[in-house]
């Protein structure tokens, strides 16, 4: 008796495997690129939407903007982590149609376009919320004591939360990445 084969990786096939074939039609993958695909770009503040008429032709700013809703959906945040995502995934591989941009490419869009970005993603987040394609997160307590307190403090009212969420705009406005780690031992010399 044999163990069940795979394909051997270096048959060649006489027909292609289509890339589509890999991706269910309720993958989440299939809505974020159908919702890139029907913004304006260009009126949503994106460079490059348009194309010159010289020169090297730059990325879509579609496929980077899928990248970066992908990356959120599935909380890969830092642009080393995308790269890498963007050429092992295969759900990326299916929605960038093969594309590998690298993370200074990556990094240059979030910087040129930080503000259409953040614009495009919380539409994106109020469709996915008015279509119910994602709840909220879920916390469950056990077996814990929790103080009844309704002081000053602890209460929330909607002029509260204007303002809370304006110091959550702010800080996220001045996100500028993960930095990196400084390594051990690599201090100042003396």
């Amino acid at each position: 008796m044999n163990y069940i084969a795979g394909s051997d990786r270096t048959e060649a096939l006489l027909l292609p495997e289509v890339l589509d074939d890999y991706i269910a039609l309720e993958n989440p993958v299939r809505f974020i690129d159908a919702f890139v695909g029907q913004l304006d770009l260009g009126k949503a503040g994106f460079t490059n939407a348009q194309l010159q008429e010289t020169g090297r032709p730059p990325y879509d700013p579609g496929d980077l903007l899928r990248l970066y809703l992908y990356g959120y959906l599935n909380r890969v945040r830092s642009r080393r982590g995308l790269e890498r995502e963007a050429a092992r995934n295969l759900e990326l591989i299916w929605l960038l149609r093969k594309l590998r941009p690298d993370f200074k490419t990556i990094a240059d869009f979030r910087r040129n376009n930080g503000g259409a970005i953040k614009a495009v993603g919380r539409e994106f987040i109020l469709l996915c919320r008015k279509l119910e394609l994602f709840g909220g997160e879920l916390v469950a307590i056990d077996s814990t004591k929790i103080k009844a307190q309704n002081s000053k403090g602890r209460n929330y009212s909607e002029a509260k939360l204007k303002a809370l969420l304006a110091e959550i705009e702010n800080k996220v406005s001045g996100y500028k990445g993960v930095r990196p780690r400084r390594r051990a031992g690599r201090g100042r010399r003396r």
